[in-house]
């Protein structure tokens, strides 16, 4: 049975359906994120489990028990936010003992809980400061150790990394992971930040108006994303309008209009004069001089129409010969000065037979 399960759940505001007929099962363990661009419907949804809102319809089932009339305070999660929300006025202590002071627990246990739960989050020696002492990382730990504190079946994460800095976000991804993996509770984490949804999650629902687009892996919704929403929402990515040619379990056929043939893996389902799009990702293409011989099955001319440069890659977008373009990653690890191609240069773009995918219209 999953820990939990939302079955046809829907939320109307008036006329506008935030979540519409949505279904997702989670299981024990997991980290499971739910990603999509604002206003798709993935804060409404966390807030319906977490028990601030009510759906209009289905249910939300904990252990197989609908927790739809249970008031947050009596289901047995936390949540914690972007803002951290601590009391201000306390010690970070009893910030994290704050949950079991409500719940009633004795003293000795308060206090041996609150101590793991700072050496969990590696702030044992900061009980006594309070949150304004405290760094943006130091504080969202805090705000991690008192979700934690009393082992909650989950823990509902709504965009907690979003105020902090670049550098000291991708620190806090690791930590995360790693208290999670230490302390098992199941985590159900809202974000809009791809990258940050790829690097963390065992499975991943996309989102959008209203509706999960495509559950799946990490590495599924990257390299086989379901409709070109998820295509284009997930990384960056080429698509070209194409015609299917020739369909067989290891690959598909697919003409581009004044282009020519190009090759794809296969995908079940597809059939012959299917219209849609092949779809490639920056780092599959391989980008060269045109006298540069290419052994790859999928190689066109074309001329950089623009580039941008941001120290370890740089992204080329090259003009095909029929106006359509395509992105190619280049890694700038030769030593010194990378050699770059410059605006207006004639270069080769080429790709394995097995790297794109097609995606029905």
């Amino acid at each position: 049975m999953p820990l939990l399960e939302i079955r046809n759940v829907t939320r109307r505001f008036g006329t506008y359906t935030a979540v519409d007929n949505v279904n997702i099962s989670i299981e024990t363990g997991e980290f499971f994120t739910l990603l999509g661009p604002s206003g798709c419907g993935k804060t409404t949804l966390l807030r319906m489990i977490a028990g601030f809102d009510l759906p209009d319809s289905g249910q939300i089932l904990l252990d197989g028990k609908d927790m739809v009339g249970t008031p947050p305070e009596k289901r047995p999660l936390h949540t914690v936010f972007q803002t951290y929300a601590l009391f201000p006025h306390m010690t970070v202590a009893d910030n994290i003992a704050f949950p079991l002071k409500m719940a009633g627990k004795p003293l000795p246990e308060i206090k041996s809980s609150v101590a793991e739960a700072l050496d969990s989050v590696r702030l044992s020696n900061f009980g006594n400061r309070f949150p304004h002492e405290l760094s943006g990382g130091q504080k969202q730990r805090v705000a991690f150790a008192r979700g934690l504190v009393n082992r909650p079946r989950l823990l509902l994460l709504d965009e907690p990394l979003g105020a902090l800095d670049a550098k000291l976000r991708e620190e806090m991804q690791i930590e995360l992971i790693n208290l999670q993996r230490e302390v098992g509770v199941t985590f159900v984490f809202v974000t809009h930040a791809q990258n940050e949804a790829l690097a963390l999650s065992h499975r991943i629902a996309v989102m959008n108006q209203g509706n999960v687009e495509q559950i799946d892996e990490p590495s599924k919704i990257y390299s086989f994303p379901s409709n070109r929403f998820v295509a284009d929402f997930i990384g960056k990515i080429s698509m070209i309008n194409a015609r299917v040619l020739e369909t067989a379990p290891s690959h598909l056929k697919l003409d581009i209009a004044e282009l020519g043939e190009v090759t794809t893996v296969g995908k079940e389902g597809t059939q012959v004069g299917d219209k849609g799009i092949m779809a490639i990702r920056p780092e599959q293409v391989r980008i060269s001089h045109p006298s540069d011989d290419s052994e790859l099955k999928n190689h066109f001319l074309g001329k950089v129409h623009d580039f941008l440069y941001v120290g370890d890659v740089t992204t080329y977008i090259v003009e095909l010969s029929n106006g359509a373009y395509i992105e190619a990653l280049r890694p700038n690890s030769a030593p010194g000065r990378a050699k770059f191609f410059e605006v207006g240069d004639a270069v080769r773009v080429s790709w394995r037979h097995d790297a794109g995918i097609f995606l029905n219209d």
